[in-house]
């Protein structure tokens, strides 16, 4: 891809929006921006800080827009993420898996020097060993954080003693710094039903719990405590236990977070769906269904399928046909589809469908008003 994609001389001309070669992901501004309005006021009337998530958009743009909107700062997944986000000037950054294999800890220790603020997580007095002896050389303490599994049963210590002991560790390395405490229940964040999520997470909060009352003992008060989620963000101060937050899905939603009652009583979503894949009808010989020029490789595959959010007609449904192609399944309805029709489909799951495409097409109203580069995809080392 050259530049910034076949659609570049498209930015600003009026009624571009129609005219996008396809398929094409989209961001609606306006809902974006709204999206981003409404996590703010409410992060601020709850008292909580936000640190969005930047692996569900891997897009430096988005991220200086949420550090804009109120954000403290971001948290990126892989030490790749974390690289592409210094570089775009994000000023405060944590990496939330540890950093292990080898040469990462080299990396992080380099990064330091280079971020404003960096930190990263441990779950291992091993792990913690690597990253003070990459750092010893560096000008500045490196920030890590005590990161607790609470039931996702991938990282995190998993242990009272565990946690203390990486704590220690931390704390006794003179090229090192403790920042807090990371507790991510990532596995509840999609669970639908109100009253389930927040009993999982009751449940799922009890070892956070378990490690902060250990580090009490021992005259260690973190001063952050960091994770949660878009599900369960309106639940998780409520806890008493996270006071910053990870919300990461808000900014755009997807066919599968808008199954999730996020406050209780009728299930509305707070936000606004806001992203989408503009497709094209390419074939329009069949009296069941349309084809267009979306499949496999625009799309996530591991949620509900994509859903039709403009264009199709009333009552269509998305099937996949194979990499490149998509079905209009059509309903009950009498309309059809003409060749080159566009229709705009909602991602079913946002961060794997980002994570397929270069670029982001932003759109007010008719309009194309610009491209931002997805510049984090394939930083997954």
């Amino acid at each position: 891809m050259a530049g910034l994609g076949p659609n570049e001389a498209l930015i600003g001309a009026p009624g571009s929006r129609a005219r996008l070669s396809t398929p094409a992901l989209v961001l609606d501004l306006d809902r974006f921006e709204a999206n981003l309005a409404a996590m703010a006021a409410w992060a601020s009337d709850a008292g909580v800080r936000l640190r969005p998530h930047a692996k569900m958009h891997k897009t430096p743009r988005i991220a200086q827009a949420q550090v804009a909107a109120g954000a403290v700062g971001i948290c990126c997944a892989t030490v790749g993420e974390a690289e592409v986000m210094v570089a775009a000037g994000i000023a405060d950054v944590l990496i939330t898996s540890p950093a292990v294999a080898p040469g990462k800890p080299t990396r992080v220790a380099a990064l330091n020097r280079r971020a404003k603020q960096l930190a990263v997580v441990a779950d291992h007095p091993d792990n913690v060993a690597a990253l003070a002896a990459a750092n010893a050389s560096g000008d500045r303490p490196l920030t890590v954080y005590l990161e607790v599994d609470v039931g996702s049963a991938r990282t995190g210590v998993t242990g009272a003693a565990a946690g203390v002991a990486v704590v220690e560790a931390i704390r006794s390395s003179d090229s090192l710094r403790f920042g807090g405490v990371q507790a991510y229940a990532g596995y509840l964040q999609h669970m639908p039903d109100y009253d389930a999520r927040w009993a999982e997470l009751e449940r799922a909060m009890a070892p956070l719990r378990e490690v902060l009352a250990a580090l009490a003992e021992i005259g260690v008060r973190p001063e952050v405590v960091t994770g949660g989620g878009s599900g369960s963000h309106r639940m998780d101060p409520e806890m008493g236990l996270l006071n910053e937050l990870q919300v990461g899905s808000y900014c755009v939603m997807d066919v599968d977070y808008d199954r999730v009652d996020f406050v209780g009583g009728d299930g509305a979503p707070p936000y606004l769906p806001a992203l989408f894949v503009q497709a094209t009808a390419i074939n329009v010989n069949h009296d069941d269904t349309a084809i267009v020029d979306a499949g496999l490789k625009v799309f996530a595959t591991d949620g509900p399928l994509p859903r039709f959010a403009g264009g199709a007609p009333v009552g269509a449904t998305f099937r996949f046909k194979g990499d490149e192609h998509g079905a209009v399944v059509y309903g009950d309805a009498n309309e059809r589809l003409a060749l080159g029709d566009t229709v705009l489909i909602q991602a079913p799951h946002c961060d794997p469908t980002i994570n397929l495409h270069d670029v982001l097409h932003c759109l007010r109203g008719d309009r194309l008003v610009d491209i931002w580069p997805i510049a984090a995809r394939g930083a997954s080392a």
